[in-house]
């Protein structure tokens, strides 16, 4: 069975948080990963524009526990006040779902309730906020604490997916995308015990 990977777009997203993941979990299909990626919208097909006006075309509708991962990428706050997206969140880490995030989209998991009492990070800048909404904010780029896995700023979603990729298809197969995309993780993944 493959990895199946939902990455969650919505209009304001920020560019870098979820092309950077995409741009691994192919590479890492494309080295012989069982992995598949899937780009989703929380209402149905269509388009979405990013935070820098990047336009893409999401091919399917978020089905919250039709997956294995789910990525979260930040950007705007649109999701924060979506009742109906955090009920699915929700929804999909009770269903067995890993929910991870990256950036401010750590955010939109912290206003399901996913990060209360956890272990988990976000950007610099959101650090308060995620502590003050009772995440246990760690200083770590990547913080794995199961079936919640939290990124830093922006880049840091690279490190996330290669985690990932290591986690739950090998390293050999994480050291392959390194190579190819000519990056190396950056600092240590925290990690529950």
């Amino acid at each position: 069975m493959p990895l199946r990977v939902q990455i969650l777009l919505y209009d304001g997203v920020e560019e870098q948080d979820f092309i950077g993941p995409r741009d691994v979990l192919g590479h890492a299909e494309s080295a012989g990963g069982p992995i598949r990626t899937t780009l989703v919208r929380p209402s149905a097909p269509g388009e979405v524009t990013g935070f820098f006006g990047t336009r893409v075309t999401v091919p399917a509708a978020w089905e919250p526990t039709d997956t294995d991962l789910l990525i979260v990428p930040g950007g705007g706050d649109q999701l924060i006040n979506d009742p109906d997206v955090l009920r699915d969140l929700v929804r999909a880490q009770q269903a067995g779902v890993i929910v991870a995030g990256v950036c401010t989209g750590v955010m939109v998991l912290s206003a399901a309730g996913l990060t209360k009492g956890r272990p988990c990070t976000t950007h610099h800048l959101a650090k308060a906020d995620l502590a003050a909404q009772g995440g246990k904010v760690i200083d770590a780029r990547v913080v794995d604490d199961g079936d919640l896995v939290t990124a830093g700023g922006v880049t840091s979603g690279i490190d996330l997916a290669l985690w990932m990729i290591t986690r739950e298809c090998g390293a050999s197969i994480a050291m392959s995308v390194e190579s190819i995309m000519e990056y190396e993780q950056r600092g240590v993944v925290w990690r529950s015990s």
